[in-house]
């Protein structure tokens, strides 16, 4: 009988480890935006999409000159950006039960989707209201709803 290997599992600094239940409860996540994530948090969550500094300063509408001052100031992100990078930590962790592992979700993220009316689901990532779009979409996946 065949072994099956494991799927390589992401690998999730302390910093995003510790967020992972905030980002399961959506009232926490809520609280915790309010009071703001570190700069360097969103560095994190974007090294775990393999998201470019210039992508990520585009999904949060500022400049990476800003985001990296923000981050050697060691400041914290506004409620709206804290949140954004808190839904899309919880989106990182859906697309990485649903696809099995993140590169195979990252590379889904650049392909236009079916179910997101043909938009290529990165697009999407700059409103917290296209993340909730695509974390839908996401779950339609895992239980093979493709309609």
């Amino acid at each position: 009988m065949a072994a099956f290997a494991t799927p390589p599992v992401a690998v999730y600094s302390p910093a995003l480890r510790s967020l992972q239940a905030t980002v399961a409860d959506s009232f926490a996540l809520v609280m915790e935006a309010r009071t703001g994530v570190p700069a360097k948090t969103a560095f994190d969550v974007a090294s775990l999409l393999k998201l470019s500094a210039d992508e990520l300063a585009a999904l949060l509408h500022t400049t990476t000159k800003t985001l990296r001052a923000y981050r050697e100031g060691k400041k914290r992100l506004g409620p709206a950006a804290s949140e954004q990078i808190l839904k899309l930590l919880a989106l990182a962790r859906l697309g990485e039960e649903s696809f099995g592992a993140l590169p195979a979700f990252r590379r889904w993220l650049d392909k236009p989707a079916y179910g997101l009316d043909n938009q290529p689901p990165l697009a999407l990532l700059e409103t917290s209201g296209g993340i909730d779009l695509v974390a839908a979409e996401v779950a339609r996946i895992a239980y093979g709803d493709f309609a």
